[in-house]
């Protein structure tokens, strides 16, 4: 698929004022800059990366409409986080960003910058900081970072303070989520994902640890 040609695809299936549309191509524009030396994302992504990358990020939004406050776990090279900061930044909202590669952090404050994106970068472990947030945001995201069960054993505190996990999976989403119901009681819909039909969004408001 041809830049343009992914470009308009991406915004049809996820639409977004001209305005975070510039900013967006300005984000794209640096990934594809550092990515010759950083390695941010798979290079294969690269030629659809508005789909694969910036739609398949934007379309979190959707679920939580009302979400304004984001935590981002494991941010890489800004998917989901930096996508959505752009996109808070019209909508008043803000995302803290954690990741443990200096690196990343580097291109990810860059990038920030350039866009005017509403983030705080955090170069940490995630298990090191990911409680100071309970009660704090509205909801938490990771995108192919870990297993169901692991996110959710991160991310516990958060999720019975009120925040909402945003997860998106891919075709295994049914069985990972088969695998964690053995540890936890889940609250849980799926939403199907727009950029691929045989991933989903896994939308969680509570867990609870099921007695052993």
């Amino acid at each position: 698929m041809g830049d343009n040609r992914d470009r308009s695809h991406a915004f049809r299936l996820t639409p977004v004022s001209r305005e975070t549309e510039e900013r967006l191509v300005i984000l794209v524009e640096e990934l594809r800059r550092w990515q010759k030396a950083k390695n941010l994302v798979s290079g294969a992504t690269l030629d659809e990366v508005w789909t694969r990358h910036i739609a398949d990020s934007l379309q979190l939004l959707g679920p939580v409409p009302g979400a304004r406050n984001w935590l981002d776990l494991g941010s890489g090279g800004g998917f989901p986080g930096l996508v959505l900061g752009i996109r808070l930044a019209e909508l008043g909202g803000h995302i803290d960003l954690v990741e443990s590669n200096a690196r990343k952090c580097a291109f990810l404050r860059h990038a920030a910058r350039l866009t005017g994106a509403p983030v705080t970068v955090h170069n940490a472990r995630i298990e090191d900081v990911v409680d100071e947030f309970a009660g704090k945001v509205d909801a938490v995201t990771a995108r192919a970072l870990a297993p169901l069960p692991l996110l959710l054993d991160w991310c516990k505190e958060l999720l019975r303070t009120g925040v909402t996990g945003v997860f998106p999976k891919g075709q295994h989403l049914e069985a990972e989520l088969t695998a964690a119901s053995k540890y936890w009681k889940i609250q849980a819909t799926t939403f199907p994902s727009l950029t691929d039909s045989a991933a989903g969004i896994l939308v969680i408001r509570g867990v609870e640890k099921r007695a052993d």
